[in-house]
């Protein structure tokens, strides 16, 4: 490929790229579109088919200012950051690089760059984009397509297909299959209600990883319910199914850190993006230690919605409180109609042992992978009852449970459902 072709390729990828945030751009001028394509050609120059990373920029009077990395030298500064104990930096301060908005004030941008020490990279354009709020938001979200971006609480759901190596070649592509239709319905439903919703999902082989590209709590409790309609769709397939096309699935949530990059294609990089990091490395042992038909849900903390910060601290939800919220949320799915039948009541749950008083305890399980480490983890419920059908119900009882545990490794924390 010459240059010129590949400058055409790259003209023509970023107008779809353009076209695809048309809800900004459709305002534009087609100057303007103009001189992002010109943006975007001295970006994809700078990214050099993936060997720098852009890490953050500034808006100058005649363009825009940037502060370019090694792909490589993302780890080295990472572990820099980690091991030093008496330099000005910190690993917070790092990945706080990689987090949220890219955009800094100059005086920010050259105070970063002396402290990696790094030099700036100057970019004029055709024309400047420094009265021109729209641009900026759009040569934010192009810097991130060249970049790495690090979330500190992203809910992930994994769903993994019982017994997947076993399968001839023609019932694995079904039964991927399958499970990608179940996901598609899902996500059909979800939005029949008016739930915002952005999902992403990236294959993990014998499964997906489904995450919400929105960050809020509510975003997170959508995945959580998310998740329970993909079951049952799938519940509600394996009932009809006559031959092995449909998938036995067991399923975790999670909630934790994450780094995102985006895929490349040909020779530039996509809107889709990928997601390594602690949440995904959690999800995948502990669905090591999943029963066929089970539901688990890690041990961690998010931001709440009623956020305190007046005196420096921010309240969080552990796994419990998590769920107790995402069960208050239930009813916004009640109408939902699964195969033909209107949905009337859901219930989620964590469970465990039922105590004289009526009410159920929740139980806690420790599970150890093969590297020797531990994580708690939840056994989740949901039950779904519909008018004219038999209810649906997803996940494992608690009794199952304790029957396959016999080291006993799990405690009972509280009685918190009735």
């Amino acid at each position: 490929m010459t240059s010129s072709d590949s400058s055409i390729f790259s003209l023509a990828s970023v107008g779809s790229y353009l076209d695809a945030l048309s809800s900004i751009t459709d305002e534009m001028t087609l100057r303007e579109r103009s001189n992002l394509i010109f943006l975007d050609k001295c970006l994809h120059e700078q990214w050099g088919l993936g060997q720098n990373v852009m890490l953050n920029w500034s808006v100058g009077a005649d363009g825009i200012t940037l502060l370019v990395i090694p792909h490589y030298s993302v780890a080295l500064y990472a572990n820099q950051v980690r091991t030093s104990t008496n330099g000005p930096l910190s690993e917070e301060f790092f990945q706080a690089l990689l987090s949220g908005q890219r955009r800094l004030e100059p005086a920010q941008l050259d105070k970063v760059a002396r402290l990696l020490g790094l030099e700036t990279i100057q970019l004029p354009l055709r024309e400047s984009v420094l009265d021109s709020p729209a641009q900026q938001r759009i040569i934010e979200k192009m810097v991130k397509r060249y970049s790495i971006s690090y979330v500190a609480s992203r809910a992930v759901a994994l769903f993994d297909i019982v017994g997947f190596s076993l399968l001839s070649p023609f019932e694995q592509m079904t039964q991927l299959n399958s499970l990608s239709y179940s996901l598609n319905s899902a996500q059909s439903k979800l939005m029949s209600k008016k739930i915002g919703i952005d999902f992403a999902r990236s294959t993990a082989g014998d499964g997906f990883y489904v995450w919400n590209r929105n960050l809020s709590l509510d975003d997170h409790i959508n995945l959580y319910h998310f998740m329970h309609l993909v079951l049952a769709d799938n519940a509600i397939a394996r009932q009809k199914a006559q031959q092995n096309t449909v998938p036995e699935l067991r399923a975790c949530f999670h909630i934790g850190g994450s780094y995102e990059f985006h895929q490349a294609e040909g020779l530039n990089p996509t809107l889709y993006n990928y997601i390594v990091g602690d949440v995904t490395v959690d999800l995948a042992r502990m669905i090591e230690h999943a029963l066929p038909g089970q539901i688990l849900v890690g041990e961690f903390e998010v931001p709440s919605l009623d956020d305190d910060t007046s005196n420096g601290t921010a309240s969080t939800l552990d796994s419990l409180a998590f769920v107790l919220r995402a069960t208050q949320s239930l009813a916004q799915l009640q109408g939902l109609v699964l195969s033909g039948e209107r949905v009337n009541v859901i219930k989620c749950y964590l469970t465990g042992a039922k105590l004289r008083s009526g009410k159920f305890t929740v139980r806690r399980m420790l599970i150890n992978d093969k590297h020797g480490i531990s994580r708690h983890v939840y056994n989740s419920k949901a039950n779904i009852y519909r008018d004219n059908a038999q209810p649906i119900l997803l996940g494992i009882e608690d009794h199952i449970i304790r029957g396959v545990d016999a080291n006993g490794n799990d405690e009972l924390i509280g009685a918190l459902r009735a």
